[in-house]
Formats: structure tokens, sequence, C-alpha cells
């Protein structure tokens, strides 16, 4: 039986009006949240316990595509097509790798794995055309192409013991699931997890818990679902905006869900009546996550 929670249960934890609210990830370190507003590029992090938001902008780039923590302290950020490194000090920043170039792409959603690489994808900008990509990021900087044919690369996200690698593609509304080595990072076995094409559902960001199951955000659909580690959908949490982008778990105790959120393709009649939408929204106790992986470098 599916367990549907309300909206009325979701709390809003951070007002941030994002553009596209992206990429969630909560840092045990220094007890904060941070995400991104990829088109309008800031880093942005909340401090609970002193309910503080810093908003950092990021100049000079078009898309702030994804991020990820690392071993030194620093920040792995995915500016339009590149990745760079930013220092915690004073921001700073230096090219790390480039991960493609010539194509009217940008880089979107990744994920750190348990041996300290970066798996992320790139996205066709003008979001039908299957130019992107899945790429493996090692700590040395060498990118390896592992998957062609994307249009939205998405829902990046690796089982609890490492061995099941999720990924999506939101505008062919399919995800899939992968056998994956945990020493080398081969996949093999790629095969069919969900697929929403006959009705058109967009599957987003995701991740999982410490129970094996799969959290995903349904853009433009109001909710977020929980699949039971033999792929049933077994929660199902409906949200007071239309389109959630991405989740994590936070908090000391890793119970808290975390979901960003986008104002992007709403009308301005629509955002008078979603007062919440490009927020940041939690929600408490539903299951314990995961700590971030660090990228090795």
């Amino acid at each position: 039986m599916t367990k549907i929670i309300p909206a009325s249960s979701v709390d809003c934890l951070v007002r941030s009006r994002d553009q596209l609210g992206e990429t969630p990830i909560w840092c045990e370190q220094s007890r904060k949240l941070w995400w991104l507003d990829i088109e309008k590029p800031k880093l942005q992090s909340y401090d609970p316990s002193a309910d503080f938001h810093e908003i950092m902008p990021m100049r000079g780039i078009t898309y702030l595509g994804s991020q990820a923590l690392t071993t030194s302290g620093r920040h792995l950020l995915a500016h339009d097509l590149d990745l760079v490194l930013q220092a915690a000090d004073d921001g700073s920043t230096s090219l790390f790798a480039r991960v493609e170039h010539g194509l009217d792409n940008r880089l979107n959603d990744g994920r750190v794995d348990r041996q300290g690489r970066l798996w992320i994808g790139t996205m066709d900008n003008q979001l039908h055309r299957p130019t992107g990509a899945l790429y493996r990021v090692e700590p040395t900087g060498e990118v390896t192409r592992i998957l062609g044919n994307v249009v939205v690369s998405n829902g990046i996200a690796f089982s609890p013991d490492g061995r099941r690698f999720h990924f999506t593609d939101t505008r062919r509304h399919k995800s899939w699931v992968f056998d994956m080595d945990p020493d080398d990072g081969a996949l093999s076995n790629q095969r069919l997890f969900a697929d929403y094409s006959a009705i058109g559902d967009r599957p987003d960001g995701a991740c999982f818990d410490a129970d094996g199951g799969l959290w995903t955000a349904f853009f433009a659909g109001s909710r977020v679902v929980r699949y039971s580690p033999d792929g049933r959908i077994d929660t199902v949490i409906e949200l007071p905006v239309t389109n959630p982008t991405c989740v994590c778990f936070g908090g000391d105790d890793l119970r808290t869900l975390i979901i960003t959120t986008a104002r992007k393709f709403l009308t301005e009649k629509t955002l008078e009546t979603e007062a919440l939408a490009g927020s940041v929204l939690a929600i408490h106790g539903l299951a314990e996550g995961l700590p971030e992986n660090r990228f090795a470098a």
C-alpha cells in the first residue's frame, strides 16, 4: 500500500525564490545545506543553527549546473561545460576539467561515488536534442564518456552498497539502473527502471536512503516519490509547488528530506498562488539518509 504524505506536512526551510534551484547537498562538517540556482547562477548555503542563508553570485557564466563537496574543503562547481574548483577562503576558482566543448549543451546533475569519483551529465540547452552524455570524472582530471544520446541527464544516484547506479533522462521520461563495479566504476546490465513516456512525467533529481529506497523529485509533477528496493512506489509526498527538482537528506541525524524547487516555466498567475515556488522545502522523519560522498581533490 502506498503511503500518501499531504503537502501540509511539508515545511519551508528557506524561502529562496530560485529560478531553477538544484543539487542540494548536506555537509556534515560545516552542518550546512548547500544548493544552487542554475539559471540565475549562485551558490547558496543555509546554516540551520543560525538560521542564516548566504548567497554567492557566480559572475561570467550562463549556468551553474552542479556541485560537489571535496576532501580538500573546496567546492567542485559546474560552470557551463567546465568543472572548476572554488577555494573555501576567498572564493577564487581554478579550472579542473573541460568536459565538453563546441556543443549547445551544459553540465547538469552530478554526484560523487564512494571512491571519490564524480559522475555528471550534460544536457541540450534546447531540451529536445539527444546531444547530452554521461561522464565519469576521476580525481586526476581524467574524463571518460560513459553514455551518449541523452537529452537531459538527471537522477544520478548510487545504492548504499555502491553496486547499483541509477540514471535518468528527464526529457525521455525514463530512468535506468545499472550494475556497477565499485572498484573501477564499470557499468553493466543496463535495464529500464521506470518509464513515464506514455504520460509525460519528468523524473528529476534523486537520492538513496540508508535502507535502499530511492527518492525522486518529479519536475512539473508536484511530488516526490520513494521507490522501495524492489522498485515499487511505497511513498508519495504531495508538494505545495509545481516544480520540485532534486532531493537530499540532511540535518545532524540525516533524517530530514530536503527538496529544491523552481519557478522556471511558471506563469505569473501560477506564481501568485504558489508562494513557495523556488524555495527549499523539508520534511522530517520519513527515512534516514546517507552521508554525502566527497570528490577526492
